[in-house]
């Protein structure tokens, strides 16, 4: 049986205009450039953490944030 891999924080850079929602609903794993736009750390999210970051994606005004 194979192991799924963990999920990880993806932006859709076409869609983003930076409302930067997202560094305040994850701070731990968004930051937000100089432009105000989010970077992502690139860890995969701690199971404990996959609720929240899911309700981040949707809070996104633009549903720029994936999480996959």
């Amino acid at each position: 049986m194979a192991t799924q891999a963990a999920p990880r924080i993806d932006i859709d850079w076409t869609g983003c205009v930076g409302h930067g929602l997202c560094a305040e609903l994850l701070p731990e794993h968004i930051t937000l450039d100089e432009w105000g736009y989010p970077l992502a750390d690139g860890r995969p999210l701690p199971p404990r953490t996959v609720k929240r970051a899911r309700k981040a994606a949707a809070a996104c005004p633009v549903l720029a944030l994936k999480i996959g």
